[in-house]
């Protein structure tokens, strides 16, 4: 048995999007179909994004269990023959056993393309957002400069629980125009919630409109209300660029905003699995949300021992943050305490 990673393109025009759905054809569907063709077995393929119902894409990956001893490479070429013209497998090669499409960290990149122009282009129809009303795209790059960062997005999503993780990062976020009058919104992010880059880019044309000013950015976000910000975008303007996965850990994660600032120092991690949580300041609001969301990704990333540090004091021996509960303490240099976090989960599953 081995494990097949595929990435693949596709105009999600005439797809309801990725995941397989009772009411339509979709391009997880189209895969399954035509892989168990090829590879005479029956194949179930694992999607990285579950873009929606005409969203295109790039670069989507996936990944697939086979018994079959096709070359990895030579499936994407096979493979091709037997899937329609608008989805296409660009590349396909093995990996390990365990790799997993949304467990391993990566930088999403997503375009959404608006025709700003007061006649539209029938050519572009496919892959833009016709917009009659003039767009100021300096106003929408002003106000594209606030959601850089680590933030709690809960006003740029459609909830699908209440009691969702809302905090991403947004490594950049550019606005441009181009010759023939397409504004691009280019955002690059460790992960996206639903509805979220359509979301900002409804957002972001009202400001463009002159509905709301660039500064307003900071009041949407901190109000995580979902009726502060704007429409959601139509599907037809938004690209899955790109999923670039992590070859090695970052030694130092930030995370820093008005609201809290941390550090996790992973420079042990992958040598010694250790990892080092440094909360500098949180607003008591947020600090169990993000003690729990940062011991997680810690954990994910391999650390099997992860110390714990608050500036502000607040940590105490015995207290549950997730799935993790605060053990044994030591004092630092500082004078501070540091606590041990252990996981729950994984104790009760080895005894």
């Amino acid at each position: 048995m081995k494990r097949i990673k595929l990435t693949v393109a596709y105009d999600g025009t005439n797809y309801c999007g990725w995941q397989l759905q009772p009411n339509g054809i979709t391009i997880e569907e189209v895969l399954n179909r035509a892989l168990t063709d090829l590879l005479k077995e029956p194949i179930s393929v694992v999607g990285a994004s579950r873009t929606d119902s005409g969203v295109h894409s790039l670069g989507n990956v996936a990944v697939f269990d086979t018994e079959n001893r096709m070359p990895a490479d030579k499936i994407c070429l096979a493979l091709n023959q037997r899937l329609p013209e608008d989805v296409r497998v660009q590349s396909s090669e093995e990996v390990p056993p365990g790799w997993h499409p949304r467990k391993h960290n990566c930088v999403k990149t997503y375009e959404y393309r608006i025709l700003n122009r007061k006649i539209p282009v029938p050519t572009l129809r496919l892959y833009t957002h016709f917009c009659y009303f003039d767009l100021d795209e300096d106003k929408m790059r002003e106000a594209a400069a606030f959601l850089v960062g680590e933030h709690d997005f809960r006003s740029f999503c459609t909830l699908r629980k209440q009691d969702e993780d809302t905090v991403r990062t947004i490594y950049s976020l550019t606005v441009e125009r181009t010759e023939d009058d397409v504004i691009i919104i280019r955002v690059s992010g460790s992960g996206f919630l639903y509805n979220m880059v359509r979301i900002i880019a409804g957002t972001l044309m009202k400001v463009g409109m002159g509905m709301c000013a660039p500064e307003d950015m900071e009041q949407i976000l901190a109000a995580r209300d979902r009726q502060a910000a704007g429409p959601t975008a139509p599907a037809r303007g938004l690209t899955l660029v790109s999923m670039e996965y992590e070859k090695e850990l970052r030694p130092e994660v930030r995370g820093i905003n008005r609201e809290w600032d941390y550090v996790l120092d992973q420079t042990r991690t992958e040598t010694e699995g250790i990892a080092c949580l440094t909360v500098n300041r949180c607003d008591d609001r947020w600090l169990s949300s993000l003690m729990a969301r940062v011991l997680r990704y810690a954990f994910r990333n391999g650390a099997e021992q992860i110390y714990a540090e608050d500036r502000q004091g607040r940590l105490k021996e015995g207290q549950q943050y997730g799935t993790f509960v605060l053990e044994k303490s030591e004092e630092t240099d500082n004078g501070s305490r540091r606590f041990i976090a252990g996981n729950t989960v994984q104790k009760a599953e080895n005894p």
